[in-house]
C-alpha cells in the first residue's frame, strides 16, 4: 500500500489518534519490517474507539503484532 493512502487511513476522528497513529507512520513505518507494515495497515481497520482504548492502555489489542506497534507508540509517547 502506497504511503499516501496509508497517511489518509491513519486519519481518525481524534487529533489525538491522527497524532499517535501519524507518528508511528512517519517516524517507525520506513523502518518496519514487511509483517509489520502489513499489521499497521490491518490495524487503521480498527474501530477509533477500540483504538483509543489500546493505546490508553484500558484494553489489549487482540493481537499481538497490534500490540506491539501499540506498545510502541505507547512508550514513544510516555503513556
Amino acid at each position: 500500500m502506497s504511503l499516501a493512502r496509508l497517511r489518509w487511513r491513519a486519519r481518525r476522528g481524534t487529533r489525538e489518534l491522527d497524532a499517535l497513529l501519524g507518528g508511528w507512520l512517519d517516524e517507525r513505518y520506513a523502518d518496519a519490517d514487511a509483517p509489520t507494515r502489513q499489521a499497521f495497515d490491518e490495524l487503521l481497520d480498527a474501530q477509533d474507539p477500540d483504538l483509543w482504548d489500546w493505546v490508553m492502555g484500558h484494553a489489549q489489542s487482540p493481537r499481538s503484532d497490534w500490540q506491539a506497534i501499540i506498545d510502541d507508540i505507547r512508550t514513544r509517547h510516555r503513556l
